[in-house]
């Protein structure tokens, strides 16, 4: 750690930064992990069960058999006995929290009066079938089956379909299989990678097809979710993990490097971490606390790639230069460690989850506020937004007219189907009023 220094770059709006430009530069899909995730794929539409448990083996678990893929009640039970009290208890806190915020931002149905007296409005119908995928490689991520199921829950999903990778044992750590079973879920599969995604997307014996899968992979889950979509629903394509500090001379030094560390450390190698200030003397002193702190994890070994070339402190001249930088960068986590963080929240245009204050560490929205920590990655929060109930429902408009509401609105029917030559357009209104 010690031969390791904070790398920093200035940066303005017209003044361009090469190291700026490539730390920017993310895309979210790796090429090579999307011609590695085809071919499985397309094994996996033609076979099914067959090819499912062909890369189940060969990727995680080398005795798996058909009759185990899904765990049944009892292997839930044993799993619940291996997890200590405390845990439960905090899980339960954490899935009454996250019920709470779907359930409050769950959309209802709504109308409006026409001007003739006929009504418009929407009507929303949660999904029948969906699929949480829970990472299990560098990390037992038993938040992520809150964060997922528990929405689909609060939404009125009746069938939620889990699916998490096994070790070489074929085990599920118990903790990730708890939090699922607390969170709702209905089925729980023991796969990961690119298998468990074509298999909840085609569907297989034992298994049948979901209509939306959600929840964040590696780089093969990701490329998996992208090649997948259109045979089912997706919330987002989501890789490495990210963050991005916005900082004045209020900000705790220490704060900043344990923030900056928290994303980190999930140990892809491929995290990115950004810290944007106008304050100097902030950079230098969030140097060498990075590397002190670092150096006191248990996973300080996955850090060190991400601390060659993942963490950039990028020096602006003012803050309202440093938002154009963050909104450009389009963060999945933002921090803004400013005096007047509520301000500054107004001017954000891109980022997937805001966290406002001296008192408000992202490692809250991972574990514990309530929004879910499922966010856009790789720039993407620039187009998409996380997980929340609504990705869960079907949203119909609701379209009822009088004969006075058609009798206004006929010129324009009229029009439209002139223009496109769809008469019988024109003819399903005309038809009405007997003038055909």
């Amino acid at each position: 750690m010690k031969n390791i220094k904070l790398k920093t770059a200035s940066w303005s709006p017209d003044r361009a930064s090469t190291v700026v430009t490539r730390f920017l530069a993310r895309p979210s899909i790796d090429p090579s992990a999307e011609a590695v995730a085809r071919p499985i794929l397309e094994e996996i539409r033609a076979e099914g069960l067959k090819a499912v448990l062909r890369y189940a083996r060969k990727f995680d678990s080398p005795e798996l058999q058909a009759k185990g893929v899904k765990l049944s009640a009892e292997d839930i039970q044993v799993a619940r006995r291996e997890v200590d009290r405390d845990f439960l208890r905090q899980a339960k806190e954490a899935d009454k929290r996250i019920f709470a915020f779907a359930r409050a931002g769950k959309p209802k149905k709504w109308e409006m009066q026409t001007t003739r007296g006929g009504r418009l409005g929407e009507q929303f119908v949660p999904l029948d079938r969906v699929g949480v995928y829970i990472p299990g490689g560098t990390a037992p991520l038993a938040s992520t089956s809150l964060m997922t199921a528990t929405i689909a829950r609060a939404a009125g999903v009746k069938e939620i379909v889990a699916s998490t990778p096994a070790d070489k044992q074929g085990k599920i750590n118990p903790y990730v299989v708890t939090a699922l079973d607390m969170a709702g879920a209905t089925e729980i599969y023991r796969l990961g990678g690119v298998q468990a995604i074509g298999a909840m997307a085609y569907g297989m014996k034992g298994l049948p097809k979901v209509q939306k899968i959600v929840g964040p992979g590696n780089a093969y889950v990701a490329a998996a979710k992208k090649l997948v979509y259109g045979e089912v629903s997706l919330d987002s394509v989501a890789g490495p993990s990210e963050i991005a500090i916005f900082a004045d001379d209020s900000a705790n030094p220490a704060h900043v490097a344990a923030d900056l560390l928290a994303q980190a450390e999930h140990g892809t190698g491929l995290e990115k971490a950004l810290l944007v200030t106008p304050c100097q003397e902030l950079i230098e002193a969030v140097g060498p606390e990075l590397m002190r702190q670092a150096a006191g994890l248990s996973r300080y070994e996955r850090l060190v790639p991400i601390l060659k070339s993942g963490v950039l402190a990028v020096q602006v001249s003012n803050l309202e230069e440093g938002m154009e930088l963050i909104n450009q960068f389009a963060a999945e986590h933002l921090e803004l460690l400013v005096r007047k963080p509520r301000m500054w929240a107004g001017r954000v245009r891109a980022a997937g989850a805001i966290f406002l204050g001296h008192w408000t560490p992202e490692s809250a929205g991972d574990f514990a506020a309530g929004p879910s920590h499922v966010l856009p990655t790789g720039g993407a929060a620039a187009m998409f937004s996380g997980l929340t109930v609504d990705d869960f429902m079907r949203r119909s408009s609701v379209i009822q007219l009088t004969k006075q509401d058609l009798e206004e609105v006929m010129p324009v029917i009229e029009a439209f189907g002139r223009v496109e030559g769809l008469d019988g357009h024109v003819n399903s209104a005309r038809v009405r009023f007997g003038d055909l």
